[in-house]
């Protein structure tokens, strides 16, 4: 399964994934997106199949259901990609307190929420070889000096602090299922463009002075963390354009 499957690095996800022969559920709110997707990938022959599914991750109930149709009609779920998260331009002193329920909501409560779902299905299955793999950032890593991106900030380092607290419960657990974090820098997707979404111009400009990752770029990061033997744990890749400064 992979979140925000509609565009940018969850796409690139998800025909990859779909390359390598596997099924995948891709959710998204706008799902016309992974339904032009999964037609493309059936029209270009690869061997695993693209599932489109449409869920608002900010709604737990659409999630549950989500899973609970993944586990009749597909058995359930063995990887999971929590690839979905957004940022609002909510700074600390003046952000507005819908901006951070929305962040909260998508990069940090839905994330959680698909994880435990995700364990649960792996769990009652006796699957003991699954992977979960949380599509972080560099910001949480590091706080860079701009009002708009901090709380944003905050909700990657948690997503930092929860993929270690996983990993120490699944061994806690004696499973060896593993979690691994992947935190890229600069990525062109339409990210700028939704977290400036009155001022196209700056969001352009996030993109024009350094040659940004693309989404296939962290897509190879995710096809390397999956092939890897199962004695090994990737506990964070951090990634970034050789020009980034921070």
């Amino acid at each position: 399964m992979v979140t925000g499957a509609s565009v940018g690095i969850g796409a690139a996800v998800a025909r990859a994934l779909v390359q390598q022969g596997l099924k995948v559920v891709g959710c998204a709110r706008t799902v016309g997106n992974i339904e032009e997707l999964a037609a493309e990938c059936k029209s270009a022959g690869y061997p695993g199949t693209l599932i489109p599914y449409r869920c608002d991750l900010s709604n737990e109930e659409d999630i549950l259901a989500m899973f609970s149709a993944i586990r009749s009609q597909h058995s359930g779920v063995d990887i999971c990609i929590n690839n979905a998260g957004l940022g609002r331009p909510d700074s600390l002193l003046s952000g507005s307190t819908s901006g951070w329920k929305e962040m909260l909501n998508v990069n940090v409560l839905a994330l959680s929420i698909c994880t435990r779902e995700a364990y649960q299905s792996m769990k009652e299955r006796n699957v003991d070889d699954g992977h979960i793999i949380n599509i972080n950032s560099m910001s949480g890593h590091r706080v860079v000096p701009q009002s708009v991106t901090h709380f944003y900030s905050a909700t990657k380092y948690a997503v930092t602090a929860l993929t270690e607290g996983l990993r120490q419960e699944l061994r806690e657990a004696q499973t060896h299922i593993r979690a691994t974090c992947i935190s890229p820098g600069f990525v062109e997707t339409q990210f700028a463009f939704r977290l400036h979404d009155k001022d196209p111009e700056k969001a352009a400009a996030t993109y024009e002075h350094i040659k940004c990752l693309q989404p296939e770029d962290v897509t190879e990061a995710v096809i390397y963390v999956l092939s890897t033997p199962p004695h090994v744990q990737i506990g964070d890749i951090q990634m970034r354009p050789t020009e980034q400064v921070t």
